[in-house]
């Protein structure tokens, strides 16, 4: 296709060099984790080339000391083809190829980028490989380990606080007493379900299409190559990589990613919720909820003096928003397969690489710059709760619907404790009105015997 000027300190070759200049809708590159997977890739192919005598030992060898190197130095200026480029990622693919083989070539020894390093193999095989194996060891060894930390924190700030009652909202108006820890929970039980849901993703996310290569037919590969380097990856990743049921779906679908997008999506709606209530509960501290006081990091106005922002939920509550947003991205990327290839292959590998990684940061975020520094503002909690009028909920049973709202409306509007009235308005004796009317009682979920 002609010649090629290619920087003097370029590793990578002229396939390479017409990506940079013909892919120019953004500098945005593809992912180093993503790099790496393609690495890692080639890396066992190698040895699985090698062991099959397709490669000769020592290109074996050469090859995968040169793709060793590459994985310890991270040159990532030697990978600057952008997103937005061929579906299919081949330039990605020959990008990995050209700089392997300008290592591990010597000169009267050289090392093809095509046939040697690329051998048994197709970018069509290669990149949705690459994809799941990203994503799989980032979910495992960055954003479920992050939940863990998370949940910990969490749970452990909960039990500090067993002892403390407050008023539980529901349409953000006052509704009965809730034990703050039961409200912790709730938390950490979401993320649970968020962990759970990857884990029962990730063997469907782990099944890779290796040794397709160009269609799902297998052209070109050998018979023994992808079990053998899909074993390896196992092996070196400590991941239970197994080969897709069909090669032809794993080429030209992309939904176990989808899937797994889906998933992240859920929990990020799980993380603004947390953040959300947290924000709730720390806005005053005078005229809000004023029910705890997050960490002050950092002056939230450039007016305003004293002023302190929750800024970390509503960092982590932007993130989501892109997650979400990635989603969607996920889902039309989803809708690239035509026939025997996806041809949005790239993009997904980008969405949803940032999608973990941002979710992994924003647990990471709540847990160590906000949780951990919660100050709860206990006299606060404690002063409101006589006076919530919906404690007349553990009357009804004994005077009715009705009467037990009458009380209520005496007590709210005469701004008077509800015990006084209820001893006014009703037969029921002093002292089991104050078992009834106990915040603790009702946040301990029961209502007494009726006598």
């Amino acid at each position: 296709m002609g010649e090629m000027k290619i920087p003097a300190t370029a590793l990578f070759g002229a396939q390479t060099q017409r990506a940079v200049e013909n892919f120019t809708i953004t500098q945005d590159v593809m992912p180093w984790s993503f790099i790496d997977a393609v690495l890692h890739i080639k890396l066992a192919a190698a040895k699985t080339n090698g062991d099959l005598g397709l490669l000769t030992k020592e290109q074996s060898i050469r090859i995968c000391t040169a793709v060793d190197f590459i994985l310890e130095r991270k040159p990532l200026d030697q990978f600057p083809v952008s997103v937005y480029q061929t579906g299919s990622g081949t330039s990605t693919n020959m990008n990995v190829n050209e700089v392997i083989a300008k290592i591990s070539s010597q000169k009267d020894a050289p090392i093809s980028a095509n046939d040697h390093i690329n051998l048994c193999q197709s970018s069509n095989d290669v990149i949705p490989s690459a994809i799941q194996i990203s994503a799989a060891r980032k979910t495992t060894q960055q954003l479920i380990p992050a939940l863990k930390s998370l949940i910990q924190t969490i749970n452990g700030f909960a039990n500090n606080h067993r002892d403390v009652i407050k008023t539980g909202r529901t349409h953000l108006m006052d509704a009965l007493p809730i034990k703050l820890i039961d409200e912790c929970k709730a938390w950490s039980s979401q993320l649970e379900e968020c962990i759970e849901r990857l884990e029962s993703a990730l063997p469907r996310l782990m099944r890779l299409p290796l040794g397709g290569t160009a269609v799902g037919s297998g052209a070109n590969c050998h018979p023994e190559f992808a079990k053998k380097t899909i074993r390896t990856l196992s092996r070196i990743l400590e991941l239970d990589f197994t080969q897709a049921r069909s090669l032809f779906k794993g080429l030209s679908s992309l939904d176990s990613v989808v899937e797994h997008m889906s998933h992240l999506k859920t929990c990020a709606i799980c993380m603004s919720k947390i953040a959300n209530d947290l924000r709730f509960m720390n806005s005053g501290p005078h005229n809000g909820f004023g029910e705890i006081q997050l960490p002050a990091l950092q002056p939230g106005s450039s007016i305003m003096p004293a002023k302190i922002n929750p800024v970390i939920p509503e960092a982590v509550l932007m993130a989501a928003a892109r997650v979400i947003g990635n989603d969607a991205t996920m889902s039309i990327a989803g809708l690239g397969g035509n026939f025997q290839l996806n041809t949005m292959l790239p993009l997904a590998a980008a969405t949803i690489l940032e999608s973990i990684n941002l979710l992994s940061e924003s647990a990471h975020a709540l847990s160590e710059k906000t949780i951990k520094g919660i100050t709860v503002n206990r006299d606060k909690l404690a002063s409101a709760l006589p006076h919530n009028p919906i404690l007349v909920t553990s009357l009804t049973p004994y005077i009715g619907y009705n009467k037990a709202a009458e009380i209520a409306k005496i007590a709210e509007k005469e701004r008077r404790p509800l015990i006084e009235v209820a001893l006014e308005q009703t037969e029921i004796p002093k002292e089991k009105l104050q078992q009834l009317l106990d915040p603790q009682h009702l946040a301990d979920g029961g209502l007494a015997t009726h006598t």
